[in-house]
């Protein structure tokens, strides 16, 4: 009996040790994703869908970014915030993608350079489905362009998804 109360304490500092140790040793890109800021700009860096519908499918939005300095822009790579958002961007040689969520399989290198004074449209695409009858109600996610440098683009949709 005292042994088994002693190893269900070890057991126990074990794992709230490895808790506190994986919370310490966040990634890098998930602390730069947090500190949100860039050169690049859009006319609009939050999209509203409104009320749609799990009957209708997919949809999607196209943010216009642009690079107003007087420097080109290195974008390293684009990451979603869930499974249910895919982000495309387009290039003089087509488009590139789908680039998703972090950690949830092979996401390609975007390796895109936007040089002064241009622009590229960064498409996204909203599954509504993505999540089953769960998935009702009010969603935000949001996608990350992010330079070699670590500086991020953030960009945001919103819909209110019913059956």
């Amino acid at each position: 009996m005292k042994n088994t109360i002693i190893t269900g304490v070890i057991i126990v500092i074990v794992l709230v040790g490895l808790m506190v140790w994986g919370k310490n040793n966040q990634t890098t890109e998930s602390i730069k994703k947090s500190e949100v800021s860039s050169v690049l700009t859009t006319s609009e860096k939050i999209y509203d869908f409104g009320t749609i519908s799990m009957k209708d499918g997919l949809v999607n939005y196209t943010f216009k970014v642009t690079n107003p300095s007087d420097k080109d822009i290195y974008i390293k790579k684009i990451n979603t915030s869930c499974m249910c958002t895919q982000a495309y961007i387009e290039t003089a040689d087509g488009e590139k993608g789908p680039f998703g969520m972090e950690g949830m399989g092979y996401i390609p290198p975007v390796n895109e350079t936007i040089k002064a004074g241009e622009f590229r449209n960064v498409k996204v695409v909203y599954d509504p489905n993505a999540h089953g009858p769960a998935g009702v109600g009010m969603i935000d996610r949001f996608i990350y362009l992010i330079g070699a440098d670590g500086e991020t683009t953030q960009l945001e949709i919103k819909a209110v998804v019913t059956p």
